[in-house]
């Protein structure tokens, strides 16, 4: 054969055959698969013996320069050394090493006929009910923080501290998502809810993404009580049952897609929609910024209209800030301008958790 075409679970499956082979040219497409050099993944690709080789990515950096590190050790080895001498170089210094084997295409300058996208935050004030069950918690997550934060113990609680985080996150969301019994309602699934209705009266098709879940399932018991037909897509969903149902949404057959943010941010074409919902912050506006792709994109002949719900007063106003910061880290290393990394570090535990 002139060309072999393979996934990344196959080629894990399948490393033995293709070890043995010796390419002319291997593209390795959705290159971030690998951006941990630990990974199953990762191993494989380096198992892969060719004269040249390209790496495809939108997502250079997603949390930390040591993902460019993982995705040049796999195609170009020679440029680097070791990660602990990389991690030791300048932002600088990278920039200026990889610039002459990089090549960035930026969206705007291939799709000049691609219409406008409009994107606009909407900020509700929690609920009664919510904001006593955010306050209780948000005490509680600072006290346990100083007292980590005090002992230099950090790295060590980390893990508590992000879930502490995570579970403010989602009383902003909705206090359903973990208080058992929950009886109350949220003020951005009423904003959700709201918005659903306009969209319903102006004809619009909407994509909503949620990181959690369970806020979807929410969000579906709703539409389905309201007799919305809606498709719904989580990591669960087998691939072709994914395209499948793309397929449908794009021709019309409903006009509400539930999407779980990291399943839903690659490899979806949804230019059937004209109005993207991030239910949620991310810390990586690159994470969202994909999710929007999905409808901005080659063959979408509408303006997309991108709304992002923030509870005000939150942590999420917090995110959202520290988002702003951490937005151009790949146009910094392609710049060469020192500036902040993307790792989530002390000083942003503490400007999120103000302390």
């Amino acid at each position: 054969m002139d060309v072999v075409i393979t996934s990344y679970p196959l080629l894990r499956r399948d490393i033995k055959w293709f070890e043995k082979q010796v390419f002319h040219t291997v593209f390795f497409d959705e290159a971030q698969a690998f951006k941990n050099p630990v990974t199953q993944t990762a191993r494989a690709v380096k198992r892969i013996q060719a004269d040249y080789r390209f790496a495809l990515t939108g997502t250079p950096v997603e949390n930390s320069l040591e993902e460019l590190w993982s995705i040049f050790h796999v195609v170009f080895p020679e440029l680097f050394l070791g990660l602990k001498e990389y991690s030791n170089l300048s932002r600088k210094t990278i920039a200026r090493r990889i610039r002459p084997f990089l090549l960035r295409r930026l969206k705007e300058d291939v799709l000049s006929e691609l219409p406008e996208k409009i994107e606009s935050m909407e900020s509700v004030e929690l609920l009664p009910d919510q904001k006593k069950l955010y306050a209780a918690y948000l005490a509680k997550l600072r006290h346990d923080t100083l007292k980590h934060l005090d002992k230099d113990t950090l790295r060590k609680n980390r893990i508590k501290i992000l879930a502490g985080l995570t579970r403010l996150r989602q009383i902003c969301c909705h206090p359903a998502l973990f208080v058992d019994g929950y009886k109350g309602s949220s003020a951005k699934f009423e904003q959700l809810m709201q918005i659903v209705e306009e969209s319903k009266l102006s004809r619009r098709r909407v994509l909503i993404f949620s990181q959690f879940t369970k806020m979807l399932e929410l969000i579906g018991r709703d539409l389905a009580i309201q007799g919305i037909p809606f498709f719904y897509l989580d990591g669960q969903t087998p691939s072709e049952e994914r395209v499948e149902i793309c397929n449908r949404f794009n021709a019309g057959e409903r006009d509400f897609f539930l999407i779980s943010l990291k399943a839903g941010g690659t490899g979806l074409n949804l230019t059937g929609a004209d109005t993207v919902i991030l239910y949620d912050i991310w810390w990586n506006p690159a994470v969202e910024k994909q999710a929007a792709g999905r409808a901005h994109r080659i063959g979408q002949t509408n303006v997309v209209q991108v709304i992002k719900l923030v509870a005000r007063g939150t942590i999420e106003e917090k995110m959202n800030e520290l988002q702003e910061k951490k937005r151009h880290l790949i146009e910094e290393i392609i710049d060469s301008e020192e500036k902040a990394s993307f790792a989530l570090t002390e000083e942003d535990i503490r400007a999120i958790l103000m302390i």
